[in-house]
């Protein structure tokens, strides 16, 4: 009787004074399709003055990772501080169907279930009052809306309060998530560049211009492809200025000296060889974290994962992390420094693939499950975009390199990668072959297979889930000329694997 007096004491929420008078309060960003393009990450094409300083207050990661670089399967091992591949999130939007539930296992929790426990207000929106997760002004339809949640996993909404933090009850202290459009902002159509530049104008006074950018060196200078990545380069400076808003709504409210803001991105930039891949481009993220007990002015070069979050972040409000969290609160002073780190792609819509990589301070290696498929594979949500067009049309009339040729348009992919992080900053020089590393290959190697043991890495799907969650995408999926694409794609994923490709 004992012992059940104490578990039911150990999940009841604590006195709200008692609460309020010891915990801080955390507030997110989270921000959709965005690499560390900051100017204090060394961005020289922009200005971001907020998160600068947000950065110079408090302390800046530079080896922060994803371990996963598509927006569900981060976001599921986000809110549960697990690898997605141990949980069984890690295909994108998936558990969705009836047909094939997703159900977290025992001992695994949301993070906002146990902010609730521990008496925390918890909420996830903008983080403003009049303006939404776009920096737009919020309507009848957007005003109550919960912000972006896409989780892999059975939930219930009520582990969230409400959208905002101006709805908790007087001095109880709140959990925020305030997540941004990022990069998604910039759309994928000129038509919707010139919208946002519209915007962007508006409210910062001047756009990017196309002629400035200096494109990564995989990808041909073309205007098009210019003008995107301007386009999308406005949408940090948008970001910026939203979190400098909901910085200043903290200061008149008097709590920002009681908060801890932790800013990050989901995922690298949505680009041919970013969002949905393992390199830099599609998995290095920022961080930032300032706030009470944060030291200022400090960067971080250690390894890190994007789970990590989770950790310090139950840490900082007094809450005792699961025995089952993989990730690790790197804020600890005895923190010991990670050796490597993680990540994983698997099936995007219905792209169905498998890829894993470990990261150690000199290396990355990049192990590809199904070699005999390309890299730009067929995929309905990455063909839809103007600049995976721009790049199949130069392809098709021979204006692009040998370097992009291969790198982007092979019709298959190396079994295995190695690349030499620090000379080799977008991985353009496959080491693997080379007689040189072939004893850090064969580690990383090593590394890689013990950790798909003993993380529980749950691998592909059945084919019998595969049409279960396809089927599942195709009926969520409104426009008629989408689903005919999305269909004859998985018509080809089917041929492949029947052949054993």
């Amino acid at each position: 009787m004992k012992a059940i007096l104490l578990s039911l004491l150990a999940v009841l929420p604590l006195p709200l004074q008692a609460v309020a008078d010891t915990k801080p309060n955390i507030i997110w960003f989270v921000v959709d399709d965005m690499s560390a393009n900051l100017s204090c990450y060394g961005e020289s094409k922009i200005s971001t003055p907020n998160l600068d300083r947000l950065a110079e207050q408090g302390t800046r990661f530079t080896r922060t990772y994803a371990t996963s670089p598509v927006c569900s399967t981060f976001r599921s091992s986000l809110i549960t501080g697990m690898y997605q591949t141990s949980i069984g999130s890690h295909h994108h939007r998936s558990g969705r169907s009836e047909k094939h539930p997703i159900v977290l296992p025992s001992g695994v929790h949301p993070l906002p279930v146990l902010f609730q426990q521990h008496g925390y207000h918890t909420c996830n929106g903008s983080g403003l009052i009049d303006l939404d997760f776009r920096t737009q002004p919020k309507t009848p339809r957007t005003r109550n809306r919960l912000g972006k949640t896409d989780y892999n996993f059975n939930w219930d909404s009520s582990m969230f309060d409400s959208n905002d933090w101006s709805e908790r009850d007087p001095g109880q202290p709140f959990f925020m998530q305030v997540q941004l459009h990022g990069g998604k902002l910039r759309g994928a159509s000129e038509a919707q560049y010139s919208l946002f530049t519209k915007q962007v104008i508006n409210l910062l006074g001047e756009a990017t211009s196309p002629e400035e950018i200096d494109l990564l060196p995989h990808y041909p200078d073309d205007a098009i492809l210019r003008r995107d990545w301007s386009t999308y380069l406005d949408s940090v400076r948008v970001t910026d200025h939203h979190v400098g808003l909901v910085i200043e709504r903290l200061r008149q409210e008097k709590i920002l000296d009681n908060t801890l803001l932790i800013f990050f991105t989901d995922h690298g930039i949505s680009h041919a060889r970013g969002k949905q891949f393992l390199y830099d481009e599609g998995t290095h993220i920022p961080l930032i974290i300032a706030g009470p007990s944060i030291t200022p002015g400090k960067v971080r070069t250690d390894l890190v994962e994007h789970i990590d979050i989770a950790a310090l972040t139950l840490a900082a409000a007094g809450i005792e992390e699961p025995e089952s969290m993989q990730g690790e609160n790197i804020l600890d002073p005895s923190h010991q420094p990670k050796d490597a780190v993680y990540a994983a792609r698997d099936r995007c819509g219905e792209a169905a693939d498998r890829i894993r990589s470990v990261r150690t301070e000199n290396y990355l290696y990049i192990k590809n499950f199904f070699p005999d498929r390309p890299l730009l594979m067929p995929s309905s949500y990455k063909d839809g975009k103007l600049i995976l067009q721009r790049l199949r049309e130069l392809k098709a009339t021979d204006q692009i390199s040998d370097l992009t040729n291969k790198l982007l348009f092979s019709p298959n992919r190396p079994a295995e990668e190695l690349y030499l992080y620090k000379s080799d900053r977008w991985q353009l020089v496959n080491l693997a072959d080379t007689a040189e590393h072939q004893p850090a290959l064969i580690e990383h190697r090593e590394k890689l297979e013990n950790w798909i043991k003993t993380s529980n890495d749950h691998g592909e799907e059945s084919l019998e889930t595969y049409l279960i969650e396809v089927e599942d995408q195709i009926e969520s999926t409104r426009s008629e000329a989408t689903k005919s694409t999305y269909r004859h794609n998985v018509q080809i994923y089917l041929d492949w694997i029947k052949n054993g490709k």
